[in-house]
């Protein structure tokens, strides 16, 4: 595996890539890799013929509060795993490399950006954008590999590819859970055996509105009701948002006839952890 800081070595691999007729994919990453990580990482192998993942800790979405600082940073152990994974390339960029000094253009997505985790962290999405729009600019990838778990992100992601004819198809992968049932994270490492106890409720609540769907209850607020209603169960847990939305628009909506997006964060501590589950309508089987 070849390890690459500079972004025009990167774009130099990808364009002989794409002169030989194969095909390259693409997994962004902050590191502090996981199984769901490593899931995203098989896609990209199994899909393409070329499998570039980065790891880079974007400062732009964190905000002034946040836990940048503090972020997970194993470089090495990472790139082991990608090793294994015989990813071709780790794109491992500076700060500096990523955003030169003077550097004033932004990416936002206006208008699903302050949506979800947007409203709870203002400029998140703003950074992202702008990180991602960076990277497949540097990359240029044939297909980049989501997961699930981020549906903001992904909904956000999306509607900036279409929008600004970026040539790259996005993947989106499934959640993949530890045996508690809490979606893979890397800020599960800052998690207590106590806090890891009670975020397992966010899911068991997101599967009790799977439930109730499945059962033929369409209508939304019920059904977010029906969840927070398990969540309360955990008092010491707050809440951020429970929200039934159009996956694509993010907008609420009154029914899930159509399918839906129900999408959950709530602080565990002082650790905030997003999870959901997609409705997929009636007659039609759901998953998460």
């Amino acid at each position: 595996m070849d390890t690459i800081s500079l972004p025009t070595a990167v774009t130099h691999l990808t364009r002989e890539a794409h002169r030989a007729g194969k095909r390259v994919g693409f997994v962004p990453t902050m590191g502090a890799l996981h199984e769901g990580h490593l899931s995203l990482v098989r896609a990209a192998r199994s899909q393409s013929d070329v499998a570039i993942a980065s790891i880079f800790v974007n400062p732009t979405q964190f905000g002034p509060t946040e836990d940048l600082a503090r972020y997970p940073r194993m470089l090495a152990k990472d790139s082991a795993l990608l090793a294994a994974e015989k990813v071709d390339c780790l794109f491992a960029p500076s700060v500096e490399e990523m955003y030169p000094a003077g550097a004033a253009a932004w990416v936002n997505v206006e208008g699903l950006s302050e949506k979800l985790d947007g409203g709870s962290r203002p400029g998140h999405f703003r950074g992202v954008t702008t990180v991602v729009a960076k990277l497949f600019n540097i990359v240029q990838p044939d297909l980049a590999f989501f997961g699930q778990k981020d549906a903001a992100q992904v909904a956000v992601i999306r509607k900036m590819v279409r929008d600004l004819h970026f040539a790259t198809e996005i993947v989106v992968c499934p959640i993949v859970r530890e045996a508690d049932g809490v979606a893979m994270s890397s800020r599960n490492a800052y998690l207590t055996a106590e806090d890891r106890r009670r975020a397992a409720i966010i899911y068991r609540s997101l599967r009790r509105v799977q439930a109730l769907a499945d059962q033929g209850e369409m209508n939304s607020a019920r059904l977010a009701a029906a969840g927070r209603e398990i969540m309360a169960e955990e008092p010491s847990l707050r809440i951020d948002y429970y929200e039934v939305v159009n996956p694509d628009t993010l907008d609420p909506v009154a029914d899930v006839t159509r399918g839906a997006l129900v999408a959950a964060a709530a602080y565990v501590g002082n650790t905030r952890l997003i999870d959901n589950v997609m409705l997929k309508g009636m007659g039609r089987e759901s998953s998460s």
